[in-house]
């Protein structure tokens, strides 16, 4: 949609293993199926969204140079296979980033001034960052460049643990002027199985934290689910009547609702 601003969306928590790129990429690919023009940015090192969505590691292709001060981000845009999904790629070359950017200047807004262009040039309604599992640098450029965070989180005991240090992070970035757009967009749950009584605990737990943050829709384990990647496809294009696929389609849908009422990101 020309002329409309980009929101930019940082999906993060520093805990592995909670489904965060699975969300990355499924939540971007049916974002982009709803009609939403969508890039998704790989900035985790370990490049499972990249290869999540049917692409190869390619030397030089990530945002790595970038950050750096060299060249441009528009130019390391990829096309995927499915329609009004793009990506910028991840390789291991962004493992150097946090020790080449803690010395260099204004290096918690390296990717906020690198995606200027992409904002002004509006090909994208959308861009979804696929953090590391970390708090480091690529994770709080990620926080500095956008308009608001999405956390998914495992539905496990310890789901609690270490959010709070991701909230008290946010808070600061926000407070102290780095970018005091931000804010939490919201809390999915995922991994989540009904049929045990842990599950429902803990989603009771997290909605007594976080309120109407919490996303109604909530992410199933499915087996589909976990293979889909290893096949380079988003859930969708891999089994699209698997109850992950409903999930997703509904968790775009509550997505966009958020987002409308979220203040995007200026282009300039």
């Amino acid at each position: 949609m020309p002329g409309v601003p980009t929101h930019v969306i940082a999906v993060a928590n520093q805990k592995g293993g909670v489904g965060k790129t699975t969300t990355a990429v499924n939540l971007a690919a049916c974002v982009a199926a709803a009609g939403r023009r969508v890039l998704l940015v790989d900035l985790d090192p370990q490049a499972n969204a990249t290869s999540g969505v049917g692409l190869e590691k390619t030397e030089g292709a990530s945002a790595y140079r970038v950050l750096l001060g060299e060249g441009s981000l528009l130019d390391k845009v990829q096309p995927t296979a499915y329609e009004r999904l793009a990506l910028i790629p991840s390789e291991v070359d962004l493992c150097g980033v946090d020790v080449e950017l803690a010395r260099a200047d204004n290096h918690l807004g390296r990717l906020a001034h690198a995606l200027r262009p992409v904002l002004q040039s509006q090909r994208f309604d959308v861009v979804l960052i696929d953090c590391p599992p970390s708090l480091g640098v690529l994770t709080l450029n990620a926080f500095a460049a956008a308009s608001g965070v999405l956390v998914p989180l495992q539905c496990e005991y310890y789901a609690l643990e270490g959010i709070s240090m991701l909230s008290r992070v946010m808070a600061q970035l926000h407070d102290n002027g780095v970018n005091p757009r931000l804010q939490l967009l919201g809390v999915v749950m995922t991994m989540y199985d009904g049929r045990t009584r842990l599950a429902q605990q803990v989603v009771g737990e997290v909605r007594e934290h976080f309120g109407d943050r919490v996303f109604e829709t909530m992410i199933p384990r499915t087996t589909r689910l976990a293979e889909a990647p290893s096949f380079g496809k988003p859930i969708i294009h891999y089994d699209k009547y698997n109850p992950g696929s409903a999930a997703y389609e509904l968790l775009a849908q509550e997505f966009l609702g958020r987002l409308d009422r979220l203040e995007p990101l200026p282009s300039t």
